[in-house]
């Protein structure tokens, strides 16, 4: 039962099953201060009278039990016969339980009672643990306390020996911290409050220290054993569209991340690089600057995004700007047709297309590259790690790598979920661009904010309308939807307004019909949910109007936020909510219409949500911790990886003797423990 409902194979999993709270059997509590706001305490008194009370069912014993300052009520309604066998009116005794009050007089159902003599003598700790369980095995029997026994029972046999220090006594010292035995036996039967503070300092700063050290290390080998291909110079197509043909001057943060690019293709080792960059920071033209550098040095390069319409605005934009350059710029994506996919093929294959864009379609075998060199991955969390991979295979060398995601990750997730990558922020807006106008208004204000949009619309202006999934049914998604189209459409009658809609029921070809229809201004309103693909340019889009607004997270209405504001045009996002918002949902909408400041958000949206809800990272166990938590130990981690690189910049493979034990504990963890099963 272990094994299938606790994931406790072994004595060491028993171990590391630690506690999610402890009983306090440290303080007498005086009755006459009992008040309603405890929950477990511990009294000590004499049993003054006990009586039966009731029949059958009903039967229950009572008593009653006292102290100089008050009387507290004794009951059972199990075992009666037993506990009138084992306690004595007039005995002294420790009772501690669960405190309740029947009538405003306080009592406590099926308390523990040791008589105060042998609670002088007993050694038992004074914090009693309890751990989590599942309902199975607490109808087995087996109750949060009841694993506490099985701990205590294990710890009779271990000894210093059997949980050796894994940490460098450097650390141990410099960070004041407990034994790694010692954090064990505190942090499940600590003898003072202090005593288990310590130990789960240690414990959280073991788990997020290796967790740091083991990215390190494959970060660290790959800088040193990994083959790259090399681009040893900037050329004549990067220089000339620099000086020449680039539309906009770059801010510092784009200059920055490209010299970051430059630096590591040149080194001879292959880089594997995430870009971040909030919604129009320009990470798109950093790309295109870094794949003309791969040509300059005698190389292709590929960009692949998520999907065809995503491709093909790319397209259009590379092809636009690199006109001047005579560059040529190839497209392969599910419905290229047959002819134009044949000759496609044929030039990626003899080398004559430089630049690729594509969809999925460019890790199919049928693609060869001819000199693949940089590869970029486009909105990154839509692919998975083996898509990625197969990009690595196009080149005997494998190409660089550069994902790119508009999701801003914050500080703490980004060190975690990428520690194995180098990572690049851009932390700038482009000069010029106009913050989106956000405001949160309540349905009563609906005819004030269409009678807005009506105007938006007379000034030539597109319109987004974003209603949420609400239910789990699909098919009630699709009412929701299709109620909310309604009322759309009789705010916006045809045939003044037209209307695209987009949902998930739709086949790919329709949604990017109607996406299309928009995009060319053949539609002035797009009513959809959240499948409306992210990243799609508009710039005659001015209003993003999301209904319900109060059922989004954070990170979802920043990235809905994002699809407007493209152009030069003033840009507005309105959060419609019903007038009952929750206090949550209060502060999301407050966060939304107080900054624009993606990474800002992304660091409010870490604190009310935690980690795994958190959208753009990896889907591994990267964020899985067992005592840690990335929101309240966000300083831990930081320490915690500073350590890790001081110790890699001397000992990158931890061989010195002194780190023998810490090598030998990442080597267990990986492959397994010589601890002994759980039978």
């Amino acid at each position: 039962m272990l094994k299938k409902e606790l994931q406790i194979f072994t004595f060491e999993d028993l171990l590391g099953h630690f506690p999610y709270k402890h009983l306090d059997k440290t303080s007498v509590q005086p009755i006459g201060q009992i008040s309603p706001s405890m929950e477990y305490i511990q009294v000590r008194g004499f049993i003054v009278s006990m009586e039966i009370i009731g029949e059958r069912r009903a039967r229950r014993l009572v008593a009653q039990f006292r102290d100089r300052t008050g009387i507290l009520e004794l009951t059972w309604f199990q075992g009666i016969n037993w506990v009138q066998k084992t306690l004595a009116v007039g005995g002294e005794y420790l009772a501690f339980g669960k405190l309740g009050f029947f009538l405003g007089k306080p009592q406590m159902t099926h308390p523990e009672l040791e008589s105060v003599k042998d609670a002088n003598a007993s050694t038992k700790p004074s914090m009693e643990p309890v751990y989590p369980v599942t309902e199975k095995l607490k109808a087995r029997g087996l109750n949060g306390r009841g694993i506490g026994k099985l701990t205590e029972q294990l710890f009779l046999l271990l000894d210093e020996k059997q949980i050796p220090e894994v940490l460098p006594r450097f650390f141990l010292e410099k960070e004041n911290l407990v034994s790694r035995w010692q954090a064990f036996g505190q942090i499940h039967f600590p003898s003072s409050a202090d005593a288990y503070q310590q130990a789960v300092y240690r414990l959280k700063f073991e788990e997020l220290f290796t967790a740091q050290l083991r990215l390190g290390m494959l970060r660290s080998a790959r800088h040193r054993f990994s083959r790259g291909v090399v681009f040893s110079k900037v050329g004549d197509y990067f220089n000339v569209f620099f000086h020449q043909y680039l539309p906009f001057p770059l801010t510092g943060a784009q200059k920055r991340v490209l010299k970051e690019i430059r630096l590591d293709t040149a080194t001879g080792r292959q880089m594997n690089r995430l870009l971040q960059g909030d919604v129009g920071s320009g990470k798109t033209i950093v790309a295109l600057m870094a794949m003309l550098i791969a040509i300059d040095n005698g190389f292709q390069a590929c960009i692949m995004a998520p999907t065809e319409i995503l491709a093909r605005q790319h397209f259009d934009n590379f092809t636009a700007m690199l006109a001047p350059l005579e560059l040529p710029v190839g497209i392969l994506t599910g419905s290229t047709k047959s002819a134009e996919r044949k000759k496609t093929l044929a030039g990626i294959q003899d080398g004559s297309l430089k630049i690729i864009i594509g969809t999925h379609a460019l890790i199919e075998d049928v693609v060869q590259f001819s000199n693949l060199g940089l590869a970029v991955i486009d909105e990154q969390h839509k692919f998975g790690v083996a898509q990625r991979a197969k990009l690595w295979g196009k080149h005997a060398i494998p190409p660089h790598m550069l994902v790119m995601t508009a999701t801003p990750i914050p500080r703490t997730l980004a060190m975690t979920a990428y520690g194995d990558l180098d990572y690049s922020v851009i932390d700038e807006l482009p000069p010029g661009r106009t913050p989106i106008l956000t405001v949160h208004r309540l349905d009563d204000g609906r005819p004030q904010v269409m009678d807005f949009i009506k105007s938006e619309i007379q000034l030539g202006r597109q319109i987004y309308f974003i209603f949420p999934l609400i239910e789990a049914s699909e098919k009630m998604q699709y009412e929701d939807l299709m109620q909310g189209y309604e009322n759309v459409k009789a705010w916006f009658p045809e045939p003044q307004y037209w209307i695209s809609m987009v949902h998930g029921r739709m086949t790919g070809d329709q949604k990017e019909m109607n996406m299309r229809r928009f995009v060319n201004r053949e539609t002035q309103i797009m009513v959809g949910t959240t499948v409306i693909e992210v990243g799609v340019n508009v710039p005659n889009a001015s209003v993003m109007v999301i209904e319900s607004a109060e059922k989004f997270g954070l990170s979802q209405l920043h990235q809905l936020r994002g699809r407007v504001g493209r152009g030069s045009e003033k840009s507005y996002c309105i959060l419609l909510s019903g007038s009952q918002v929750g206090k949550d949902a209060k502060d999301r909408l407050g966060v939304m219409c107080a900054t624009n400041d993606g990474f800002k958000i992304a660091e409010k949206d870490l604190d009310l949500r935690g980690p795994g809800d958190i959208q753009g990272t990896r889907q591994s166990g990267a964020l899985s911790f067992r005592i840690a938590d990335l929101v309240a130990d966000r300083a831990i981690l930081e320490k915690a990886k500073i350590y890790a690189e001081e110790l890699l910049g001397i000992d990158p493979d931890l061989n010195m003797e002194e780190n023998t034990s810490l090598r030998q504990f990442l080597k267990a963890e990986k492959g397994g423990t010589l601890w002994g099963k759980i039978s």
